[in-house]
């Protein structure tokens, strides 16, 4: 059978591959614990589960809007203006089946053959291969530790050619839990006040996961806020993964843009997280700065027990819930019977000697690196990190 070319150019999610051989391992009865997915390990608060419920029983059965029924739109802005101080009308929003869904529409909406996407590493697994599908071209920007894997201005001009029609990013990041100020952002704006025809992809669903204080948004700087596609959605800070939410804001252009894309693939999502979407972005955030109480804890230990790993160079988390550390020391080490020679490797050497699923750094452009979520319960992380410590011990 001959399939699709499309298929070729991109590539499974290593998160989602990673989290299957874990499950391989422990249909087989094999205890593995779960370090791969980034994913909350609560429940979704329960005024959200009675707004669905609510839903329901009055009949929210049927098809939607394809962009979303008004009153959720309406509550995206009213997001948006509370938290961000961002003005938006429901004309420039447009929700999807999550914030992946987002993505792509956005990227498909933007990108033709050819046109650059510059995306400093490292990066969440889908930005590259959605540029791929796109048939666009991915030029990375290197950002590694020496610069708290953040772009530098100077970076960031280097990389724009004529060719270059999006810049794509996200803070808190995914995977290095890097979060840009407010000057951070200046500057790197006013790189792209040089550049009109540059598109910016502002990535920000772990907005409420953030260590540091308040979160900023590039999109506060109104001379540029025309040009940027503000990416969110309820998985993370809501704990609601499996409801599949997510939104763009965007001038009507790019909205429309995506709204006739999204009509040929899923038309609106699904009618009653919708509803539970609105009371769950116009209501109580004492649920979701809650969980984040919670992150902070995991992610002091998490530092704790990692800072006891000999060779392991790790920056310390501003936001998201993951850990992103330099393994690269172990590169050439063996147990008499496999060599460690890259993170995919080292990825693998942990999950079949100390049964904990990670995900290797190639697959975020960072090669040197794994990474490590701490959104599992205190009593596995650490459990986690003592198998951790006791295979990577077995290595000469």
């Amino acid at each position: 059978m001959q399939l699709s070319s499309l298929l070729d150019r991109f590539a499974e999610p290593e998160t989602l591959k990673m989290a299957k051989l874990g499950r391989e391992l422990r249909a087989q009865g094999i205890d593995v614990i779960d370090l791969s997915l980034g994913e909350p390990d609560f429940d979704t608060p329960q005024h959200i589960k009675d707004a669905a419920i609510k839903a329901i029983n009055d009949n929210f059965s049927h098809y939607t809007p394809v962009s979303g029924y008004l009153d959720l739109r309406e509550a995206v802005c009213t997001k948006l203006k509370r938290d961000n101080n961002l003005d938006y009308t429901p004309e420039n929003i447009v929700t999807s089946t999550g914030a992946k869904q987002s993505l792509a529409n956005a990227i498909l909406a933007l990108v033709d053959e050819n046109d650059e996407v510059v995306i400093p590493t490292p990066y969440w697994v889908t930005y590259s291969e959605l540029v791929k599908i796109a048939r666009g071209k991915v030029v990375e920007i290197h950002c590694g530790l020496e610069t708290g894997f953040k772009v530098t201005p100077a970076q960031l001009e280097a990389a724009i050619t004529p060719k270059t029609k999006v810049f794509m990013f996200s803070s808190p990041c995914n995977p290095s839990g890097a979060v840009y100020s407010k000057a951070e952002l200046a500057a790197l704006a006013e790189v792209f006040r040089k550049y009109p025809q540059i598109i910016i992809l502002s990535d920000e669903i772990y907005e409420y996961i953030n260590f540091g204080g308040q979160h900023e948004s590039i999109a506060q700087f109104n001379d540029l806020k025309d040009r940027i596609v503000l990416i969110n959605g309820l998985s993370k800070g809501f704990a609601m993964t499996g409801w599949r939410l997510g939104y763009i804001a965007a001038n009507t252009t790019i909205a429309k843009a995506c709204e006739k894309l999204q009509g040929q693939f899923t038309s609106g999502t699904c009618s009653i997280t919708q509803k539970a979407g609105v009371v769950a972005l116009t209501t109580d955030l004492k649920p979701s700065f809650e969980m984040t109480k919670e992150f902070t804890r995991r992610r002091t230990t998490t530092l704790e027990l990692v800072s006891k790993i000999p060779g392991f160079k790790c920056f310390a988390p501003e936001g998201a819930f993951y850990i992103f550390p330099d393994v690269s020391a172990y590169y050439g080490k063996s147990n008499g019977t496999e060599v460690i020679k890259n993170a995919a490797d080292f990825s693998m050497y942990l999950l079949n000697t100390a049964h904990v699923s990670s995900v290797m750094g190639d697959a975020f452009g960072e090669p040197n690196c794994v990474r490590f979520s701490f959104a599992n319960s205190m009593t596995n992380i650490e459990k986690a990190w003592a198998r951790i410590a006791e295979a990577l011990a077995k290595l000469n």
